[in-house]
C-alpha cells in the first residue's frame, strides 16, 4: 500500500467526520479516560496521521518520561506497516521524524506565557510550520480558571489546533452531559471532548462535546484492547 492509499483508508477520517471535518485552526480539543485506557495512542494516531500527510506536529509531554511517547509512535508506526504493507516505509517514517518535534515541559516549573513564548519561538522564529499541537499528560487539577482561554487564543494566533489529553478518575463528579467537574471552568474554551470508555471486548469513543452540541450520535469507532489501535466500530 502506498501513503496516499494509507492516509484515505484511515479511521482517522471517520474520526474527523464524527466531528465536522477535524477540529480546525484556533480549537481544542480534549481526549479524556481514566489512566492507562489508551489516550496517548490516541493523541499519536492523529499526529501520525497528519505526519503522513507531509504536515509538521508539536508533541509536547508534562510527564517526567518522554521515552514512551516515542515508543509509542514507534509501535503505531510498526502496526501500520505490518496491517497494511506500506511500501517504503523507512523513507516515510524518516519523512515523519523530519517533521515532528517532541517537547518536554513540566506544569511546577513553566508557565503558560512561557509555554507560548516557547512554542511562538518555535513556530514564527524557528520557520516549523506546525498544523497541530498534541499535549499529553498535563494535569487538569493544576489548570488555573484561564489557561485554556489563553491556550485557544494562541492556538487561533499561531493557526494550530491543539488536541490534549486529560486523566480522569472513577467516582469523579460528571454534569448530565458526561463533562468531567474538572473540565467545566474551562468548557468555554473547549470545542471537542471525546471519552474513551470501556467495555469487555473494546474501547469505545464517545464524543461528549462538538463545538455546541452535546452527546451527538455515537462515534462509529473503537480501540482494540490490545494494540490500542483505532478501528472501525
Amino acid at each position: 500500500m502506498v501513503k496516499d492509499e494509507l492516509v484515505q483508508r484511515s479511521p482517522v477520517r471517520i474520526f474527523e467526520q464524527s466531528i465536522h471535518g477535524g477540529l480546525k485552526a484556533g480549537e481544542i480539543g480534549i481526549i479524556a479516560a481514566p489512566s492507562g485506557i489508551g489516550k496517548t495512542s490516541v493523541l499519536v494516531q492523529i499526529a501520525l496521521d497528519k505526519l503522513l500527510q507531509g504536515r509538521k506536529v508539536i508533541h509536547i509531554s508534562y510527564t517526567k518520561h518522554t521515552d514512551y511517547v516515542l515508543a509509542w509512535y514507534e509501535d503505531i508506526f510498526d502496526e501500520f506497516i505490518k496491517k497494511k504493507n506500506l511500501e517504503n516505509p523507512e523513507e516515510v517514517k524518516n519523512e515523519a521524524v523530519r517533521n515532528r518535534v517532541l517537547l518536554k515541559f513540566s506544569q511546577e516549573g513553566m508557565s503558560g506565557e512561557q509555554v507560548r513564548r516557547s512554542l511562538m519561538a518555535l513556530i514564527r522564529d524557528g520557520g516549523f510550520n506546525a498544523e497541530a499541537i498534541i499535549v499529553d499528560g498535563f494535569d487538569f487539577s493544576l489548570q488555573d480558571p484561564g489557561r485554556f482561554a489563553r491556550a485557544r487564543d494562541m492556538a487561533a494566533e499561531l493557526s494550530v489546533s491543539i488536541w490534549y489529553s486529560c486523566t480522569t478518575r472513577d467516582g469523579d463528579d460528571c454534569d448530565k452531559h458526561g463533562i468531567p467537574a474538572m473540565l467545566r471552568d474551562a468548557l468555554p474554551s473547549i470545542d471537542v471532548i471525546i471519552a474513551l470508555d470501556p467495555r469487555a471486548d473494546h474501547i469505545g469513543l464517545k464524543v461528549r462535546k462538538d463545538r455546541d452540541q452535546f452527546n451527538p450520535e455515537r462515534m462509529a469507532l473503537k480501540l482494540d484492547p490490545k494494540t490500542l489501535l483505532i478501528l472501525e466500530g
